[in-house]
């Protein structure tokens, strides 16, 4: 097998030394580290009213507004008497991606509801918040409206959720 050979174009000792490149890669940064910087004295002075300059965030301090309709933590809903809303028939597990969710179901003493869940456990360690649980519920009753998008534990056994937890769970008040 013939290999094939790129020639490459031989750089003079200017072009070597990369100085060139180096002035203006200084160049932009500079420039935009002193519009930046003149922007937001010109802001605290009241002289620049319009615009802005880089915004940055100090989290954890500050957050951005969550969005209306953003996938968040789930939760389940409740009947009018307290009891799931979910029937258990378990189509949010067969359509995870991440097979992440458990359902251990039992029959309802209810005549009306065929089944109900004895346990309802999400690992948000292995979801990817596709939300198809959400769209394949046919009672509505697992939502991903809770704001709650920062997630952190220390322990992986932290990120499964169980049935009382998820029932608990409140939707966001403001979403944007």
């Amino acid at each position: 097998m013939k290999k094939d050979r790129i020639s490459q174009k031989r750089l003079n000792f200017p072009e070597r030394l990369y100085l060139a490149e180096i002035l203006r890669g200084l160049w932009i940064t500079g420039k935009h580290f002193f519009r930046n910087f003149l922007m937001h004295i010109g802001r605290a002075l009241g002289v620049v009213k319009k615009r802005r300059g880089a915004v940055t965030i100090q989290y954890p301090e500050e957050c951005r507004p969550i969005p209306a309709g953003y996938r968040a933590r789930h939760r389940l809903l409740r009947r009018e008497d307290g009891s799931p809303k979910c029937v258990a028939c378990m189509m949010c597990p067969t359509i995870c991606p991440a097979n992440c969710i458990h359902i251990r179901a039992a029959e309802s003493p209810d005549p009306t509801i065929e089944k109900y869940p004895v346990e309802f456990r999400i690992n948000l360690d292995r979801c990817v918040m596709c939300g198809f649980c959400v769209e394949a519920c046919p009672v509505d009753a697992i939502r991903m409206d809770t704001g709650v998008v920062e997630m952190s534990a220390s322990d992986r056994e932290e990120f499964v959720t169980v049935l009382d937890f998820l029932l608990d769970s409140k939707p966001a008040k403001n979403p944007v």
